[in-house]
């Protein structure tokens, strides 16, 4: 029987784990916060580090709350549900920062405040639940095994409503995503008034009218869009065909939207470009930027980079190669995901020979 071992807490890990230390090792605990002692039972010694299973807070923190959701603790999704929300805040603004200067080495951030979501519960505009033999759900934890869930407190009203449709039908084994909105079947953003908050903050980043916006990565046109009026022209890159085609309805006279490999695309796009007043915004996947992407940008040097990302370690990682050219001006961590340990990220960078001209 592994015995009980009392740990004081000390820091919560990205991803959303407690940090302590036993024996000179680092120990990560789920569902505990900073500043707690806690018992807690070792489940994996590893080499470098362990991890345990939450028995008894032994010690709570003030930031301790009640869970809303009956579910949290074996559902897969939410790890934040025992935090004030406000200190969610707080771990995930020091976790970017955190991330970007030990991976990206970016000693000297210009960190903004967090962009919080107005509603910290019932924000979710989608979700995929599973169906296997009778049980629609989600996963468990650490699980491939389906918990029968009726209700999800982090989904809108919208989209619970879509799951008791769901739920009051015989449906075949499968994946069903439920949407608030309907629509097109392309990417969007999971919470909307974050999202308004996010296009609006990339607006910011340009206050006078440019030449040419490159969106890689554009999708149906969620920036480009609201970009239209601050270019003389706009050029969107997606390899999702579907979503082309719907950034292409509706689309302004003065935006071209182009289904192709970013790698590839920007490259030329760049390359061709007949001005130097250039901007470029990058929102990739949780990958972030391949290497001939970074190489690309440093290479035709646009003016402006805005870089929004889902992943703070893969955007340490490219940050850490860009700053051989640019700058970085702002960056701005937004809540998206509340309750998760999800965080969304939007970084205005300008090259290092635009900002000398400024000056």
């Amino acid at each position: 029987m592994t015995p009980l071992v009392e740990l004081q807490i000390t820091d919560i890990a990205f991803g959303g784990s407690g940090v302590a230390r036993l024996d000179g090792k680092a120990v990560f605990v789920p569902f505990t916060i900073d500043g707690e002692r806690v018992s807690a039972k070792v489940v994996r010694d590893k080499k470098q580090c362990a991890e345990a299973e939450l028995v008894e807070v032994l010690e709570p923190s003030q930031d301790r709350t009640e869970p809303q959701c009956p579910y949290f603790g074996v559902c897969g999704g939410c790890v934040y549900q025992h935090i004030s929300y406000e200190h969610q805040l707080e771990l995930k603004s020091r976790q970017v920062a955190d991330v970007l200067r030990r991976l990206g080495k970016l000693p000297d951030l210009p960190m903004r405040p967090i962009v919080r979501s107005p509603d910290s519960y019932g924000y979710r505009n989608r979700i995929t639940v599973h169906a296997q033999n009778g049980v629609i759900g989600f996963y468990r934890r650490d699980s491939h095994t389906l918990i029968d869930i009726t209700h999800c407190p982090i989904s809108c009203r919208e989209v619970n409503e879509k799951l008791a449709e769901v739920r009051s039908r015989r449906v075949r084994d499968g994946h069903y995503s439920l949407r608030a909105h309907d629509g097109a079947r392309v990417f969007e953003q999971t919470n909307d008034a974050v999202a308004d908050a996010l296009r609006e903050l990339v607006a910011s980043f340009f206050p006078g009218r440019g030449a040419l916006l490159i969106d890689a990565f554009c999708g149906a046109g969620f920036f480009t869009k609201r970009l239209a009026g601050n270019f003389d022209r706009v050029v969107g890159i997606e390899w999702d065909r579907f979503a082309v085609d719907a950034a292409r309805r509706n689309a302004a006279a003065n935006h071209t939207y182009i289904h192709g490999n970013v790698d590839v695309e920007l490259a030329a796009l760049l390359q061709n470009a007949s001005t130097t007043d250039v901007a470029v915004l990058v929102d990739p996947p949780a990958v972030g930027l391949s290497t001939a992407t970074r190489d690309t940008l440093l290479a035709f040097a646009p003016a402006t980079v805005v870089y929004v990302s889902c992943n703070p370690a893969t955007l340490a990682r490219d940050l850490g190669q860009l700053r051989n050219g640019y700058q970085i001006v702002s960056v701005t961590p937004l809540d998206m995901f509340p309750q998760t340990s999800e965080i969304e990220v939007a970084v205005h960078l300008q090259h290092n020979q635009a900002t000398a001209r400024a000056g």
